[in-house]
């Protein structure tokens, strides 16, 4: 199947291991061309290699912590003309309600929800200016059944639902 993504250029978050990493792998294979990211250099650079082995394009690779505004806006940045963002980057832990703190709150709220926004924010802008682009958000079947071992998740995952309606 041609999706007709040659000359497109996708950024995938969280890119290095997981759905991220089949679906920078699945662009790749489509012709676009993709960049990689994750927190690590090393990481980023392994998943670099092991795309572009069976890549139709070029891969690049971009190490950023989204948990912080500083590293989306250096992901952002380096990252350049994106026509497709792929938020993939999630992080969660099975942790009873009652003894999820602020901070925990707080920083699966800045990785999970806030990183896409930031992203969304920074590239959508040139992908209407150019006429094309695409933002999805990977989320969770825990965006609609929360799991009670892991609510602060579940909450981020709907609020990347709602995200992804607001901006269509």
């Amino acid at each position: 199947m041609d999706l007709k993504l040659r000359g497109k250029r996708a950024l995938v978050t969280g890119s290095t291991v997981g759905i991220g990493f089949a679906i920078a792998s699945g662009l790749a294979r489509e012709g676009a061309e993709v960049i990689v990211n994750g927190r690590s250099e090393k990481r980023v650079a392994e998943a670099v290699k092991r795309i572009s082995s069976e890549a139709r394009s070029q891969v690049l690779g971009i190490a950023a912590d989204l948990g912080n505004s500083e590293g989306v806006t250096r992901l952002a940045e380096q990252a350049g003309r994106v026509d497709i963002l792929v938020n993939n980057v999630g992080i969660f832990e099975p942790v009873p309600f009652l003894e999820i703190d602020d901070h925990a709150w707080l920083h699966i709220f800045e990785v999970n929800v806030m990183s896409g926004v930031r992203l969304a924010r920074a590239l959508l802008p040139g992908m209407v200016e150019r006429g094309w682009g695409r933002v999805v958000f990977i989320s969770s079947e825990s965006g609609v059944q929360i799991p009670a071992e892991m609510v602060h998740y579940g909450v981020t995952k709907t609020a990347q639902l709602a995200l992804s309606r607001g901006i269509a």
